[in-house]
């Protein structure tokens, strides 16, 4: 099979397109067929291991040291058609439209991937009907992981919500999420993306290049950090008094002081990462078929172009999500 395989750390031009065996499921696990993945930011980062540094080394020892040698292969969300399944698979069927996540197993970039009925650290359900391949691959990781947060801080009713980092995938879930809570949404991120931002919903939407959210005068409820560039100390005076600040990408300085901040002030600073749960997919879809949030999808890409499709993640201009789509010799799925 195709696969685009991960051979150094470092910039787009480390991945290639190569031919790779096929994988077999074993007694819990489901075969798909890949019909499209994603480039998240995360994707990015872990390939060039631009990461905090505190999950670096740990990160070198799990993937490889020196190269990556145990994960070769990347991608983290999918959706696809289930081939094969294991004997002791009982969920799904052969011809099942499914998607999910890949969870630290990676491996999404490929015309085939292997996971368990029940991810350990993933999750796979079924695909809605009226919902493309493209779509479902671009719910579960901005999905989930806004959801996550959001709930961490709970957002409600009535609240005035900041989002920094509103224009990506897990942000563009995170505007709409909130709008479903009932909250008052201002969204932060660059100019070329404020438009597609009023066009799902966002209430109030700054330029961050012409104006500091931390500088206004106003004051929030929950300041909801995706992109992990706020100014620290600022952020935290631009919340009420019981205010919440969340950090999605938090560095080591910032776990520090947001312990400090959460026990000397009214304020709280969230931090650390989500675990994904079939519920929780469960329950973005509904919302996706009631017509309450959308995934956003900006750009796609063949699987033969995901060296160029990182290189424009990186430059920050993604709005939502970047899809990959996989063909295949024998037939075409849309």
């Amino acid at each position: 099979m195709k696969a685009v395989v991960w051979t150094q750390y470092g910039p787009p031009e480390v991945l290639r397109l190569a031919e790779v065996a096929k994988p077999s499921p074993i007694n819990d696990e489901v075969l798909i067929k890949v019909y499209a993945t994603t480039v998240t930011a995360g994707d990015c980062e872990i390939r060039q291991l631009k990461i905090p540094f505190l999950f670096r080394l740990p990160m070198r020892l799990y993937a490889g040291l020196r190269k990556p040698t145990r994960i070769t292969i990347l991608g983290q969300e999918l959706a696809g058609e289930v081939e094969a399944t294991g004997k002791a698979v009982r969920g799904f069927k052969k011809g099942d439209r499914v998607f999910g996540t890949t969870g630290t197993s990676f491996g999404a970039y490929a015309e085939y991937a292997c996971l368990p009925e029940k991810p350990r650290d993933g999750v796979l359900a079924t695909i809605p009907a009226g919902m493309t391949y493209e779509e479902a691959a671009a719910v579960p990781v901005g999905g989930l992981e806004a959801l996550h947060f959001l709930r961490k801080g709970n957002v409600g009713s009535g609240q005035k919500v900041l989002i920094n980092g509103a224009g990506g995938s897990i942000g563009t879930f995170a505007v709409q999420l909130a709008k479903h809570f009932g909250a008052e949404v201002t969204g932060v991120d660059s100019g070329g993306k404020l438009d597609m931002l009023r066009s799902i919903g966002t209430d109030y939407v700054i330029d961050y290049a012409r104006e500091d959210f931390t500088k206004n005068g106003e004051a929030y409820d929950v300041i909801f950090d995706v992109a992990g560039k706020s100014p620290f100390a600022r952020s935290v005076k631009s919340l009420k008094k019981g205010g919440r600040y969340i950090l999605a990408n938090p560095g080591l300085s910032h776990i520090i002081r947001g312990l400090w901040t959460s026990l000397s002030s009214g304020r709280k600073v969230i931090i650390g990462g989500s675990g994904y749960r079939n519920e929780d997919l469960l329950f973005l879809l509904e919302l996706i078929e009631a017509g309450e949030i959308r995934p956003v999808i900006d750009r796609r890409y063949p699987l033969e172009q995901m060296a160029e499709a990182q290189r424009y993640v990186e430059t920050g201009q993604k709005k939502g999500s970047m899809v990959i789509t996989v063909g295949h010799d024998d037939e075409k799925k849309g």
